[in-house]
């Protein structure tokens, strides 16, 4: 007579085992918390598609981010909003724009401390897109590689340590590669926003960065939602021209193309849980129907478990106080 294998029953019952054998651990080493930085001083304006989240001034981020290492979050992401908008988008690359100064009063003050920048164009241009324009309306792919690269030499410069353009124009991580090792930026990483889909979920971050193209859509170059094949050629490119690290965006309904992009390629991965998909988290929690704490928890050990190695999301600084408050038990836990 064959009896019933109880032992993952016994695994489950005691809390103990259940850690002993517990196959994804999620570490606050792997979540990066962005932000978004305007020209200014003194500023800290709430951004109402996005609960808890700032536009930062240059001076005041500093203070945010001496709590952000206090709770033992390593790096951040930062978006830029300019002081005035153009055709082609110029304020990207200034020495004087807000990321770069950001960058500098960073790196000042808090060394260890990682710091990415986002290299697109869509917040500095006029029309809202991610390159720029022609005279028909379409995106000139090669007019905004030189710009892109141009906008990422400059965060280096200001001390960037990984740069992550997320515009998706062709060819843009081989043109940043050959610019920074051109300045003797050779150690400056590439976190490439590989595979980048048309997506719904990027509504309350457009408001926040004030980029909501002003005709047409970014079809034609981000990705088809309905697309994985496509995606594992983007990631081999840009894997091919030089990227350090590639990134899925958005996360909770990719998971499948993280979790084939990690097996086949055994690189660096990134997973951005976006805007829109912290904001229905917040909506639910505010009117009452979802445990917050838990459903961030299992959503960023979903990530991991897929095969992401960093994650990029607005609830990490949440996450960081929950666990080191002793609530990290949650759906598996965060370790410090």
């Amino acid at each position: 007579m064959k009896f019933p294998d109880t032992r993952p029953r016994r695994m489950r019952k005691n809390e103990s085992l259940r850690k002993l054998v517990r196959e994804t651990e999620l570490s606050l080493s792997q979540l990066v918390m962005p932000y978004f930085v305007k020209p200014g001083r003194n500023l800290k304006e709430p951004i109402e598609s996005l609960p808890g989240q700032f536009h930062w001034s240059p001076d005041l981020l500093l203070e945010e981010l001496e709590e952000i290492q206090g709770l033992g979050l390593a790096a951040v992401l930062l978006f830029g909003l300019p002081s005035r908008k153009d055709e082609g988008g110029t304020e990207a690359s200034s020495p004087e724009g807000s990321v770069q100064e950001a960058v500098r009063r960073i790196k000042k003050n808090f060394p260890e401390l990682a710091v990415i920048t986002d290299v697109c164009l869509c917040a500095y241009t006029s029309h809202g897109h991610c390159g720029v324009v022609n005279e028909r309306g379409e995106i000139d792919n090669d007019r905004s590689l030189e710009i892109l690269a141009q906008t990422a030499l400059s965060h280096a410069e200001a001390g960037a340590d990984i740069v992550a353009p997320s515009d998706m124009m062709d060819g843009r991580v081989r043109a940043i590669r050959r610019s920074l090792d051109q300045k003797g930026f050779e150690s400056t990483a590439i976190l490439s926003y590989a595979a980048k889909y048309a997506s719904a979920f990027y509504g309350p971050f457009r408001e926040a960065a004030h980029s909501t193209p002003q005709f047409g859509d970014r079809q034609s170059y981000q990705m088809d939602p309905a697309n994985r094949e496509e995606a594992m050629r983007e990631i081999q490119m840009d894997i091919e021209e030089g990227a350090d690290l590639v990134m899925v965006k958005p996360a909770l309904a990719y998971l499948d193309v993280i979790r084939e992009a990690k097996a086949r390629f055994q690189f660096p991965m990134a997973a951005y849980n976006v805007s829109g998909e912290y904001a229905m988290v917040k909506a639910a929690a505010q009117a009452g129907w979802i445990d917050e704490k838990k459903i961030v928890f299992e959503i960023l050990t979903s990530l991991r478990r897929a095969g992401a190695g960093v994650i990029l999301t607005y609830h990490a600084k949440e996450a960081a106080q929950w666990a080191k408050a002793g609530s990290g038990a949650l759906a598996g836990g965060l370790r410090l």
